[in-house]
């Protein structure tokens, strides 16, 4: 398993820069009405309050440690809460695409429903999964999707493949970082 200590390398590990993180993935639309989809704005916005908050000598551990310490880990702009929100925008990521591999469909309205369902439905209120619900039919097609992309159905499922492979390592490592810390264990199912 790899070893993220601090900011940059978790940048890194995600395959970006800080600031300049990409705005959309795969072609989604992860603006409105795709709201739910916008792993990539929330990891922007992450990062960026990583940095502002990080100090020099910073690891992940260190926030984590300070702010239950502080106890401000569970205030909605705390950098805790914005990593649990990483992770669970890495694991709707990883679900989606394995779902698109393991269904040839044209729709991607039940791997995007599916992956939802496994990582944000259960922390959002009634109102949030109705409309993340409503919006799926207006999702592109595969076809569009990869014609927005320039891809083809071989280049796709390689970068889906490589992002599947590539998120168990971020997602067992954020995982730990929580359940490591008797304190911090209860954020993972608050949050």
């Amino acid at each position: 398993m790899g070893r993220v200590e601090n900011l940059n390398d978790l940048v890194l590990e995600l395959g970006c820069k800080v600031g300049v993180l990409p705005s959309s993935y795969l072609g989604l639309l992860l603006g409105a009405p795709f709201k739910f989809v916008a792993a990539w704005y929330e990891v922007e916005r992450v990062v960026n309050d990583f940095e502002n908050r990080a100090r020099p000598d910073d690891t992940l551990e260190t926030m984590i440690d300070r702010e239950i310490e502080q106890e401000c880990a569970k205030q909605p702009s705390s950098a805790s809460r914005s990593l649990i929100r990483v992770k669970r925008s890495i694991i709707m990521l990883r679900v989606m695409f394995e779902q698109m591999l393991s269904s040839r469909e044209n729709s991607i309205e039940g791997a995007v429903s599916k992956s939802y369902e496994q990582s944000f439905a259960a922390f959002h209120g009634w109102a949030s999964r109705t409309a993340v619900f409503a919006s799926l039919p207006h999702l592109p097609t595969r076809d569009k999707l990869m014609k927005k992309l320039t891809e083809n159905e071989a280049s796709m499922t390689v970068k889906m493949q490589s992002f599947i492979d590539s998120s168990a390592i971020l997602v067992q490592y954020i995982r730990g970082l929580f359940h490591s810390r008797e304190s911090a264990k209860e954020l993972l199912e608050q949050i």
